[in-house]
């Protein structure tokens, strides 16, 4: 028998290891009910009476009965096959940014998915366009919560137009019936200049927020245009009068949303304050920062992280030299929380923005530079031994930029140490502190 889901690993002492499951097992049903993929596993997995049904690599059919307490899992890592195709993207976003990538990339930065597992288990965004209702019912049953929406617009002229999807039009239905089903989301707006923003925005939010407290977050980024895009449609990107009217106008309906709920309910991503030059709302307006992967309160979250760690050290690094480097975007920002850092550790860290000539100037984040412009504007310039890089700008499992150049590339064409760091300023203190010590014992 055939089945999705293989085991890749079994714990010593587990109760997956005492009724037998071995590394390359497949997993096929639960009581009765067949394993389709790893979602349904961990639904059918919490119960207290499973019995459990796998085949050996040879073909023999094993069943085993185990009584458990309701959430305990069987100590077992598995894989499941069907996520190595997800669902992919029916749409042709008017922005979608994989769209706007250049020929010659690896092929995996090509694929658009568009999967609510992916959703679930990842926290990638989903527009549900491609879901039949059966397929609504089923996230219901199995309690894929919470998912991420991409949203965009609550107009269904509209969003089958940004879309380029006839199905894309049913979105208010389709939330209603996920909520109704006790499905809790996280919605996205991509923000285009003249096009879903203004009063459409209004708009969005507002039918959004019926579906509160089941929506209780929405994030509001920018449309982000590289040069490789074709500009027949006149898309452009926002500058500091267009994002500060944004701000203003998203302001006035988080007041009254504090009125009414005591929380924004809608959030603007760190770029719009960036390029309006404007501050950061403070820590406290982002609560539990939701939707930090999305940009959303990064900047503050970064900040609060950085100042808090520095309370808990008190190394001496004795001037010891370092290098950073980001976007031209969070230059100014980035370097002052630097400062924190030199001050209370008497160290030096040279922040150097980095131009993204790949994408061009328009993207400016920090997230999507590349190795060859951080190579190719660093050669000859960079001083210092040790460059702080974070992790944001490499491939989640691997250590390698967008355009393929490893941290290895990088260490030997500029002859440098790289320190790898998470986005949080807990991390880079941390790092810059074991980095400290170890140079004090040498």
């Amino acid at each position: 028998m055939i089945s999705n889901i293989v085991v890749s690993k079994v714990r010593k002492k587990s109760i997956g290891e005492k009724i037998g499951i071995e590394k390359g097992d497949m997993l096929l049903n639960i009581n009765d009910n067949e394993i389709g993929d790893i979602i349904e596993y961990k639904f059918l997995i919490c119960d207290e009476n499973i019995n459990i049904t796998f085949a050996k690599p040879t073909g023999e059919i094993v069943s085993a009965k185990v009584k458990k307490d309701f959430y305990d899992d069987m100590g077992i890592e598995i894989h499941d096959l069907s996520m190595d195709t997800p669902k992919r993207c029916h749409n042709k976003c008017i922005f979608c940014f994989i769209d706007q990538l250049p020929q010659g990339m690896r092929e995996s930065l090509y694929v658009k998915d568009d999967d609510s597992r992916l959703s679930f288990l990842q926290g990638n965004f989903v527009t549900l366009t491609n879901l039949s209702d059966e397929d609504l019912k089923r996230i219901i049953k199995y309690r894929i919560s919470p998912i991420n929406v991409s949203v965009h617009t609550t107009n269904p002229e509209l969003r089958i137009k940004m879309l380029n999807n006839k199905r894309a039009g049913n979105i208010i239905n389709q939330l209603k019936m996920l909520t109704d089903g006790g499905i809790s989301i996280n919605c996205q707006i991509v923000l285009c200049p003249d096009i879903n923003d203004k009063e459409e925005l209004k708009k969005t939010i507002n039918d959004l927020f019926s579906f509160y407290p089941a929506i209780s977050n929405v994030a509001v980024v920018p449309v982000g245009i590289t040069k490789h895009r074709k500009n027949e449609d006149g898309l452009k990107s926002y500058d500091k009068k267009s994002a500060a009217e944004v701000i203003d106008l998203v302001e006035k309906i988080q007041e009254k949303f504090m009125k009414e709920i005591d929380q924004p309910f809608v959030r603007l991503a760190d770029e719009f304050y960036l390029l309006a030059e404007r501050n950061f709302p403070d820590y406290e307006h982002y609560e539990d920062f939701a939707q930090l992967e999305d940009g959303i309160g990064m900047a503050r979250y970064f900040e609060h992280s950085v100042k808090t760690s520095l309370e808990f050290t008190d190394v001496d690094g004795n001037g010891l030299a370092f290098a950073a480097i980001t976007g031209t975007m969070i230059y100014s920002f980035l370097k002052d929380i630097m400062k924190l850092i030199e001050e209370k550790l008497n160290i030096k860290i040279n922040v150097y923005p980095i131009v993204n000539d790949f994408f061009g100037d328009k993207i400016n984040v920090a997230g999507l530079l590349t190795g060859k412009d951080i190579i190719a504007q660093l050669k000859g310039v960079l001083k210092e031994k040790i460059l702080l890089i974070s992790k944001n700008m490499l491939k989640a499992d691997e250590y390698v930029f967008l355009d393929d150049i490893t941290i290895k590339d990088i260490e030997r064409e500029l002859d440098v140490k790289v320190m790898l760091c998470d986005y949080t300023g807990e991390d880079l203190v941390e790092k810059i502190e074991e980095e400290v010590i170890k140079w004090q014992n040498q």
